[in-house]
């Protein structure tokens, strides 16, 4: 079913889940909103019921990550998406300073630079020309790896460049050994495929190794690193470690590899995937480009953008929040259960699957209307517990104490990203654009995300005459002042 509904694009308009989700779409649809398949032995439980959700992400104690499959998978990342119980509470313990919000402001000179390199390429393709075709989604991917490599390690994309594409492969691998029928020990067979896998794991785990242990010997040398997220991860580290007087109390240096890769993985993936969502739609409803470049105009001008302004963008979230429901980075989620529990009014025994479908909750018309499958972000107007009427049914980063750690930083690097294109560029979906939404762990364009570009020319305009306006009417009364001021503000 996979395979049938990758084989060829849809269009714009239709709807994206039995594409996305073919074998869970058809089982829900035919058996229910909480119904179970068998693999192999093991019952697995597809709910979309906000009730069992909530509880679920709640309760990390008994609802925990799968085990069992192929271990191969675990290759690719670990760290704290993987650990659980203790292990988990340290780890996020460890981890929670490098995403708070004081560090987060010293890494917006980060993204601005990428965000930069990238426009500056975009405008030199335009060189020439006042507008041109482009397949975005390299690029965006390339900016957001440039990110994470300046964010976590202090160092530019080019870099880090070799383990994005060694990770990227990986996950292509990886994904295509989680799909076909795994039998206990054949990941100990030395296939070609099995062999190649633990190939790129190695290197992978050596690249980042390296520049753990320069780290490491830089801070005993004295030298202050705490200026990426790696640097707050060590520093916090060796504080708690320090404070309880035992390295139990700490990350191991394997730990820290896996953090590592979490951040290099999810962060880049996350953030690029949410800005190629965000400009295929707005390419194709350029009513809300439009207002969503009115305003960035208002609150930055020609001005650099900073973190309180970006704070101020009201328009952009609602219309991040409106991508998120519809294209959510991860289309579903699992969980297992370690003993038998009870779980509303059903009792699953111990080793039982439970896929959370968030596409599948993010698309129901009995939650969101009958427009459910609309891009429509004036529904987030009001805030997300409004439009959801407190249920857990927008879960775009999970939820419970186990939500992602890194959404401030995934949201706040997107919103820069798409004011510093809006500033630039208008653009539209391109008629070359095939739409094809697939899974590569996260949700992906699967042909690219073609739109055609055109230089904006309106922000020179637009400073010259919101300066004109305020500069005419200072020292005016105020029974003086044109009524059409706030508007051309």
């Amino acid at each position: 079913m996979v395979n049938e509904a990758y084989a060829k694009p849809i269009n714009l308009n239709d709807d994206i889940v039995p594409r996305v989700l073919s074998f869970a779409h058809k089982v829900v649809a035919t058996y229910g909103k909480n119904c179970f398949t068998w693999a192999g032995p093991i019952p697995i439980v597809h709910t979309t019921d906000p009730s069992m959700i909530k509880e679920i992400l709640g309760n990390y104690q008994d609802f925990q990550k799968p085990r069992g499959g192929n271990p191969l998978a675990r290759l690719l990342v670990k760290g704290l998406v993987d650990v659980e119980g203790d292990q988990w509470v340290k780890h996020r313990k460890i981890i929670n300073p490098s995403f708070h919000v004081e560090k987060l402001k010293h890494m917006v000179p980060a993204f601005y630079v990428s965000c930069d390199e990238m426009i500056n390429k975009w405008e030199e393709a335009l060189k020439e020309e006042s507008s041109c075709e482009m397949n975005v989604w390299p690029h965006l991917q390339t900016m957001a790896a440039d990110v994470i490599s300046r964010t976590t390690f202090g160092s530019s994309y080019v870099e880090g460049k070799k383990m994005f594409e060694l990770q990227r492969k990986l996950a292509e691998l990886l994904l295509t050994a989680t799909r076909s029928i795994y039998i206990p020990g054949s990941q100990f067979l030395p296939t070609k495929s099995n062999k190649r896998i633990k190939a790129i794991a190695h290197e992978v785990n050596f690249l980042v190794k390296g520049i753990i242990d320069k780290r490491v010997a830089e801070m005993k040398e004295g030298k202050d690193s705490n200026e990426d997220l790696l640097g707050i991860l060590l520093d916090s580290n060796y504080k708690e470690i320090k404070r309880h007087g035992n390295n139990k109390f700490g990350l191991s240096i394997d730990d820290v590899i896996e953090e590592c890769k979490v951040f290099y993985f999810a962060g880049q993936e996350t953030t690029a995937n949410l800005l190629v969502w965000t400009m295929i739609l707005l390419g194709q409803h350029t009513n809300w480009q439009d207002r969503a470049r009115d305003e960035v105009l208002n609150v930055f001008g020609d001005r650099k953008p900073n973190i309180d302004g970006l704070n101020q963008l009201k328009v952009i979230n609602m219309i991040f929040l409106e991508v998120l429901r519809l294209y959510p980075p991860v289309v579903a989620m699992t969980q297992m259960t370690n003993k038998e529990t009870r779980l509303g009014n059903i009792n699953l025994p111990g080793g039982a699957v439970i896929v959370l479908h968030t596409m599948l909750s993010h698309h129901d018309p009995e939650i969101w209307g009958d427009d459910a499958k609309e891009f429509k972000p004036e529904r987030f107007s009001q805030g997300v517990s409004k439009v959801t009427k407190g249920q857990t049914t927008f879960i775009p980063f999970g939820g419970g104490p186990r939500v992602c750690i890194g959404q401030n930083f995934a949201m706040l690097e997107a919103k820069l990203a798409l004011v510093m294109i809006l500033r630039r560029f208008s653009f539209e979906v391109s008629p070359s654009y095939s739409h094809a939404p697939h899974t590569i762990i996260t949700l992906q364009p699967q042909f690219g995300a073609h739109l055609t570009l055109h230089k904006f020319s309106g922000l020179q305009t637009f400073i010259k005459m919101k300066n004109y306006v305020t500069g005419y009417f200072v020292g005016q009364s105020c029974n003086n002042v044109c009524v059409g001021h706030n508007i051309i503000i």
